[in-house]
C-alpha cells in the first residue's frame, strides 16, 4: 500500500489510542475482588465484552456512560454477582481516566504533519474531550456515537464520516481507516469498501478481550503492533 496517496486518516480511539481494556480493568477487577470471584482481567473483559455490544445494538441512542453501567450489571448478573448502583456509575464515569498507549500522543502528531485526522468513536462528546487531554490531538473532526446517534459497527458513523469528508475537501478514496477492533471497525470498513490499518493491540495476547469476536466478514491492508510502528512506517514512506 502507498501510504503516501492518502490526505484523512480516521481512527476508532478507545482500544486503538486508549488503553480501554486496562480502564475496564480498573473498575471490574476491585468489584470482582469484593465480590470475592477469584477471576484474571481477561476473564472478567470477556465475560464484560458481549454484553457492552449488546447494549449498543439494543439502545442506540443511550450515552456511553449508561451504556458501560448498564453493561456492567448485566455482567454481574452472568457472573452470579449484583453490581450496585456505586459501581456501575464508577464504570460510566471512568473513561476520562482511562490511560493512553504510551505511543499515541506521539504518533498523533507525526501523522497530523502528513494528514487530516477524524475521530470515529463509540464514545460519548465529554468522555472524548477527557481523553484527548492525553492524547493531545489535533483532529479535523471528531464524530462520537453521542453525534450520531448509534454506535459501530452499524452504519451511523460512516454517514455521517461521508459528510465530513466533502467538508474538509477529502474525497473518499484519499481516506485511511485505522483501527484496533475488528468487529467495531474492519467489519464495518470491509462493508463500506475502505482500505484499512490493522493496529493489533493484543498481538502478544491471545484471545479477544473486551472486543466480541467480528461477527461478519472483515479485511485489512497493513497490520502493524501499535501506533508507534504505524507512524514509523508513514515517515518511512514518506
Amino acid at each position: 500500500m502507498d501510504l503516501t496517496k492518502f490526505q484523512a486518516l480516521s481512527f476508532d480511539c478507545y482500544g486503538t489510542l486508549i488503553d480501554w481494556e486496562a480502564g475496564i480493568a480498573a473498575v471490574l477487577s476491585p468489584w470482582a475482588r469484593e465480590q470475592g470471584l477469584d477471576l484474571p482481567d481477561e476473564e472478567l473483559l470477556l465475560a464484560y465484552a458481549p454484553h457492552e455490544a449488546a447494549v449498543e445494538a439494543e439502545t442506540p441512542f443511550r450515552l456511553y456512560p449508561d451504556v458501560l453501567a448498564t453493561a456492567f450489571r448485566r455482567t454481574g448478573a452472568a457472573l452470579g454477582r449484583e453490581v450496585s448502583d456505586e459501581w456501575a456509575q464508577r464504570l460510566g464515569s471512568s473513561v476520562p481516566d482511562w490511560p493512553a498507549f504510551p505511543d499515541s500522543a506521539d504518533a498523533l502528531a507525526r501523522l497530523a504533519s502528513r494528514y487530516q485526522l477524524i475521530i470515529l468513536s463509540n464514545v460519548h462528546r465529554a468522555g472524548f474531550a477527557g481523553s484527548n487531554r492525553q492524547l493531545r490531538g489535533d483532529f479535523a473532526a471528531i464524530i462520537t456515537a453521542e453525534d450520531v446517534g448509534g454506535y459501530k459497527p452499524a452504519e451511523n458513523h460512516f454517514r455521517a464520516l461521508d459528510t465530513t469528508l466533502g467538508s474538509l475537501g477529502v474525497d473518499r478514496s484519499g481516506l485511511l481507516h485505522v483501527a484496533q477492533s475488528l468487529f467495531h471497525d474492519h467489519v464495518p470498513a470491509k462493508r463500506e469498501g475502505l482500505p484499512s490499518v490493522w493496529i493489533n493491540r493484543r498481538r502478544e495476547r491471545p484471545g479477544w478481550g473486551a472486543t466480541p469476536q467480528p461477527s461478519g466478514e472483515y479485511s485489512y491492508d497493513l497490520e502493524f503492533g501499535s501506533m508507534g510502528e504505524f507512524a514509523d512506517a508513514v515517515d518511512k514512506a514518506f
